[in-house]
């Protein structure tokens, strides 16, 4: 078998490259190599027999139709993910997330492909007070980001529906990790509090999410690639729901800095106060978590502690343009 795994140089996308290489399936990983996508993340793999590489856009058809001869299936990590990127500037949002998807699709039908499985995420339902989302609520996305992924999941089911494409959608919620781009976060937390540098806390800091490690996140994504039904959706939650300040505090402790970095700013626009997954579907195809919160986010930050030479050069490039627009000089 042969998978084309899209946005395969980015975090979790990296990630499910190698899960599919030990799994002892082809990859031909198809990436446009935005500021997020980082040849580095899959270096380890990148000599492998069964590995190749193509540089590529999710919405140029033409580009698509030369990667996808000989593949099986089409796993789409492909997205513009930032939601803060998204307020600032919504375009590439739906070129990517939307027509770009629908383009996949489109590619998919064309080559017979056996398998479409749309990686796509929590915020697509909104905010919930109480209670996890099931994969049969209603979508209420509150951020252009996640109304252009809420836009792919529709292409995905209308696709199934319209033109019988055997496509399913998985739903994550957040996932961290090494590699992690230091936008998110907690790789931002890290790396902030390395340096001494301010930790920007939206509003109160007590929005709740779901966490779950970029690996746990991977092997729900093969659960369902494998034994998912066709035009099913499946949650991929962690269950470690925990306040943005209670992680903020935690990575000040682990990195010994000072508290004093800690800076309360404006609320983001639209910003959900709570996310929770119910997995019961993807647990009753055999998967569940292995890793607990506690020890993944210690293994995240002696990641970041031990990879300045990773993330240095990120954050003094592109990405301090975008820092300082988003957060001023703090």
């Amino acid at each position: 078998m042969k998978l084309l795994v899209t946005g395969g140089c980015g975090f979790i996308g990296s990630a499910f490259v190698r899960l599919a290489l030990e799994k002892g399936v082809d990859v031909v990983n198809f990436d446009k190599l935005t500021y997020a996508g980082d040849p580095e993340n899959v270096a380890d793999v990148a000599d492998h027999p069964r590995y190749s590489f193509v540089q590529g856009d999710i919405a140029d058809p033409d580009a698509v139709h030369t990667a996808l001869p000989g593949c099986d299936a089409i796993i789409n990590f492909a997205a513009e993910t930032h939601v803060d990127r998204s307020i600032l500037d919504p375009s590439d949002f739906i070129r990517t997330d939307v027509q770009g998807t629908a383009t996949l699709l489109a590619a998919a039908r064309e080559h017979a492909i056996t398998r479409f499985v749309q990686v796509s995420t929590d915020e697509v339902y909104g905010s919930i007070p109480s209670g996890s989302f099931r994969e049969t609520d209603p979508l209420k996305p509150s951020s252009p980001y996640s109304a252009s992924k809420a836009g792919g999941d529709m292409q995905v089911l209308a696709w199934h529906n319209t033109f019988g494409v055997d496509a399913l959608i998985t739903r994550g919620s957040n996932t961290f990790g090494p590699r992690q781009y230091p936008e998110k976060l907690i790789p931002l937390f890290i790396t902030n509090a390395m340096d001494g540098v301010s930790l920007p806390v939206y509003g109160d800091g007590q929005q709740v999410r779901d966490w779950i490690f970029m690996d746990d996140h991977c092997s729900g994504i093969w659960t369902a690639f494998e034994r998912g039904v066709a035009g099913e959706i499946y949650n991929v939650g962690g269950g470690h729901e925990v306040p943005n300040m209670e992680i903020t505090n935690r990575i000040v402790a682990m990195t010994g800095a000072d508290p004093a970095i800690i800076t309360f700013v404006e609320d983001r626009l639209g910003h959900d106060r709570r996310y929770s997954l119910d997995t019961t579907k993807l647990r009753g195809l055999g998967w569940a978590p292995k890793r607990s919160f506690d020890e993944a986010l210690e293994e995240t930050v002696c990641w970041y502690q031990g990879r300045r030479d990773w993330w240095e050069p990120i954050k003094s490039g592109e990405y301090l343009e975008y820092y300082k627009a988003q957060y001023g000089n703090r």
